[in-house]
């Protein structure tokens, strides 16, 4: 699966324009802050409508401003790890991970989503006892066990101290290499693109 994505959306005086032709693995989306890179995970996740273009994901369309296709966004199983990880603050850990978990065809387990993402530890635990890098690994298994068609992950290590950044890119590599999902994260670091990308977006 992969992204194909053709997009120009004017806000104001700004005009965002965005081509992504990508294969496997995970694409960046690489720019200064302000360039349009949220803007352009939101036209893809259904949020923000393109004022023309496509949107397709492994094949199926999701946008199509020409033939007047637009799927809701709940239609586009879009597993979104926000720029803030927006825990419940009112439900434990286990309980923000189940929250619209789906089971059927391509569902991961839950076990081993907690495994992968060493959430063994954390799942008694009140989200405002989270460490930075422990929320930020809750909220990509909220998204995971969503059971998505892809990934979109806005600026992951934003705001995490060097180790908790380095935690969290070790956590992506992961999921890059194990998970059979497109992944499309937005960053304006350079490193991060070189190290996660399988392939960089400028943008």
């Amino acid at each position: 699966m992969s992204f194909d994505v053709d997009v120009a959306l004017r806000r104001g005086e700004a005009a965002i324009v965005c081509r992504i032709e990508s294969g496997d693995g995970l694409t960046v989306l690489f720019g200064p802050s302000g360039a349009g890179k949220t803007s352009v995970l939101n036209m893809v996740a259904g949020l923000l409508t393109p004022d023309i273009g496509h949107v397709r994901v492994g094949g199926e369309a999701l946008f199509d401003a020409a033939a007047g296709l637009d799927l809701l966004p709940e239609r586009r199983r879009a597993g979104y790890v926000f720029q803030e990880p927006r825990l419940f603050p009112h439900q434990r850990v286990r309980a923000n991970l189940l929250y619209g978990w789906r089971v059927g065809e391509g569902a991961v387990d839950v076990d081993e989503t907690v495994g992968l993402l060493g959430l063994a530890g954390l799942l008694d635990r009140w989200p405002r006892s989270l460490s930075g890098g422990e929320a930020r690994r809750v909220a990509i298994g909220r998204a995971i066990l969503s059971n998505p068609r892809f990934l979109l992950l806005d600026e992951p290590l934003s705001s995490l101290d060097r180790a908790r950044r380095e935690e969290i890119m070790a956590l992506i590599e992961r999921l890059r290499d194990e998970l059979a999902l497109p992944i499309l994260m937005v960053t304006h670091d350079r490193g991060e693109a070189e190290r996660l990308g399988s392939r960089i977006v400028e943008i």
